[in-house]
């Protein structure tokens, strides 16, 4: 560790300027936006969930060729431009930063819909990646500053609400689009010629996102605030703390970051294996349909993943007010040891309405975890830091939860499995070898994550 950076490190912030905190107008009109915009990120990521079986038809294609378009490569884009990106987000404009996102990965999942071979629309779907390198970063960067840590938990659940739409209008809306579509094999549409269902059904989820973009732009830049150390002027406040001292900063409270990033890394493969190989799993394995699936998946969602956000929320931050220093990490531990039981139990059930009661239990159990995640990241990491370890934190999430699972399941049934047939039970394994990590990982880190906190109250 440099001189430098091991004094950052320990130093706490001179006294700062203290800046009100925006009208609580401005932060939940922010918050609103935050949400829309998740709503169609989740939408356009995950409409090819559901176009598994029209795309693998027409393009011939395998279900490891499938993996790759629904994982790897989404995040290549992230993979080249996601650091670059969040040293931006901890020095300049992050409204401007995340209007330019969503109006990118809105027009590269409408460009999915222009795509006739395999080639293509890997390269569409890695333009899609755009979104989450830009997006998240700026996003939770924003609303640390907006709100009070003690309230931020709460007001990231909200916005989560934004994940929940996503999701389940993906799911539902997706399938009914693969319905009114089914009726022909390929359509005539003027200018482009003939095209197959699941083009459209790109093309009409994608274009919608750009009325966010211009949402984005009317929103507040917050004022900065929760550094470690004072700018001595604009420039400096416009330079982005060097990787070498974050990547300090974090080995210092490495126990804390090691138990959120490792832990939703074993996680997330689990979560996004489902997702992305449900619709097939219940076509290959109970015989229903797309739209059938997608219509009782999607109105389990989003009736159940809100129930628990809110709760969630409030059970860490009362657990805060009683002097839990790793209350926020402690309820993300809890939510994942009841989650991967359930997600290990699903593909046994005997049948598919069973199979979708226990998936409405993961959707349940699984809402209570994402606003106090994302808190104890937040109220652990410094201002001027915050882009860079956001995005690092994001990289993972889609590494292993966006890129890796479907590719991981869509190995385990061709090469370990042996029958694509037998989906369910890559979707068992996977859960039932990633899934015990990630919780021990998680409860590993309480102790360290406790003392994080601590030692982030000398600088807040």
């Amino acid at each position: 560790m440099s001189t430098e950076s091991a004094e950052l490190a320990r130093r706490p912030a001179a006294a700062a300027v203290e800046q009100p905190w925006p009208r609580p107008a401005q932060a939940w009109y922010a918050v609103g936006v935050f949400a829309v915009g998740l709503t169609f990120l989740f939408l356009d990521r995950g409409v090819i969930a559901l176009l598994v079986q029209p795309i693998k038809r027409d393009l011939h294609l395998s279900d490891t060729m499938v993996g790759l378009l629904m994982g790897p490569a989404f995040i290549f884009f992230y993979l080249i431009l996601g650091l670059p990106i969040a040293r931006l987000v901890d020095s300049r404009s992050r409204r401007a930063i995340i209007a330019f996102s969503i109006g990118a990965w809105s027009l590269m999942t409408a460009a999915c819909g222009l795509t006739r071979n395999f080639w293509v629309l890997l390269l569409c779907r890695v333009g899609v990646g755009v979104g989450e390198a830009g997006n998240g970063p700026a996003t939770y960067s924003m609303m640390a500053d907006m709100f009070p840590p003690e309230r931020l938990a709460r007001a990231i659940s909200f916005m989560q609400f934004g994940f929940v739409a996503g999701n389940g209008l993906a799911t539902i809306l997706a399938g009914a689009i693969v319905a009114w579509l089914s009726g022909t094999s390929a359509y005539h549409v003027p200018v482009l010629g003939e095209m197959h269902g699941w083009q459209l059904t790109f093309i009409m989820v994608g274009l919608p996102g750009l009325i966010v973009t211009l949402l984005a732009t009317t929103m507040i830049e917050p004022a900065r605030r929760g550094r470690m150390r004072v700018t001595q002027g604009a420039a400096e406040s416009r330079r982005a703390i060097p990787v070498r001292e974050v990547l300090a900063y974090m080995a210092q409270n490495r126990g804390a970051y090691a138990a959120m990033f490792l832990g939703l890394a074993f996680e997330s493969i689990v979560t996004f294996g489902i997702m992305n190989w449900g619709p097939t799993f219940f076509v290959r394995t109970y015989g229903w349909t797309i739209p059938q699936y997608a219509y009782v998946s999607g109105a389990l969602f989003l009736i159940l993943w809100p129930i628990g956000l809110i709760p969630g929320s409030l059970l860490g931050e009362w657990l805060t007010r009683r002097g839990f220093r790793s209350a926020y990490l402690l309820v993300t531990a809890l939510t994942a040891t009841v989650f991967v039981p359930l997600a290990i139990l699903l593909p046994l059930m005997p049948n598919g309405t069973w199979a979708m009661i226990v998936m409405g239990a993961t959707y349940l159990v699984a809402g209570f975890g994402p606003g106090p995640q994302n808190a104890a990241l937040q109220v652990i990491t410094p201002n001027e830091m915050r882009g860079q370890v956001t995005a690092l934190f994001l990289f993972i999430f889609n590494v292993f939860g966006t890129g890796l699972a479907p590719l991981i399941v869509g190995l385990v049934t061709n090469y370990v499995v042996g029958s694509e047939a037998r989906i369910g039970e890559s979707i068992m394994l996977t859960a039932a070898v990633l899934g015990p990590i990630s919780v021990a990982l998680m409860w590993l880190g309480i102790a360290p994550y406790a003392r994080s906190v601590a030692r982030a109250g000398e600088w807040r």
